[in-house]
């Protein structure tokens, strides 16, 4: 069975540059936003149209309460969402069966429990989330630090009830993962090169 590693984070913890990193480390193949390239060769749904989705939460359109009428989500809507969330289970599991990987996000520490990856949370303080947004992003200078702190927050609630809606567990929780990292003030480098050693 090949090696997978499962990378949830916090929005600006920096999840995505350890990820990347740490699979040019192991020499491992990485999956982020290819997955959702994939997605939308799969469904012939646009990337932009599966990006909304799978960052949106998904009672927005998808109406679980009963006795909530379902005017607001047509049965088209909800079609298009499971086929979304049918093919990204699709995509993951043959990405786990190609290769040693790792994967970025898409709930694949929960859809890939068979395959027993080692699940990693990422994590951060705001602070530390607010200055890595302005230091990667020339686009955010626009931002205010209280706007910016307003849109991690918005982020991670969504990135939390998509998580929480399809897995039934808690996003972030210790108990559903293997090592949780907080990069608060700290080098995703220096990181990498410390736990890159669990896999050799």
């Amino acid at each position: 069975m090949n090696k997978i590693i499962t990378i949830g984070r916090e929005f600006g913890s920096g999840g995505r540059e350890l990820g990347r990193r740490l699979a040019e480390e192991l020499g491992y193949e990485y999956y982020d936003k290819e997955i959702i390239s994939e997605i939308a060769k799969h469904t012939s749904l646009s990337e932009e149209y599966i990006q909304q989705i799978v960052e949106q939460k998904p009672h927005q359109l998808y109406p679980i309460t009963i006795g909530h009428t379902m005017n607001f989500a047509s049965t088209y809507q909800i079609k298009q969402i499971q086929e979304i969330y049918s093919a990204q289970c699709d995509i993951l599991k043959e990405l786990a069966e190609k290769s040693n990987c790792v994967i970025v996000g898409r709930c694949a520490d929960y859809i890939l429990k068979d395959y027993k990856p080692f699940r990693i949370f990422v994590y951060a303080d705001i602070e530390n989330k607010i200055l890595r947004c302005k230091s990667r992003n020339q686009a955010n200078e626009s931002y205010t630090d209280k706007q910016l702190k307003k849109k991690i927050l918005q982020i991670d609630k969504n990135r939390a009830k998509y998580y929480n809606f399809y897995t039934s567990l808690k996003w972030g929780d210790k108990v559903n993962y293997d090592l949780c990292i907080n990069t608060s003030n700290a080098s995703i480098k220096n990181i990498v090169n410390i736990i890159s050693k669990i896999f050799k």
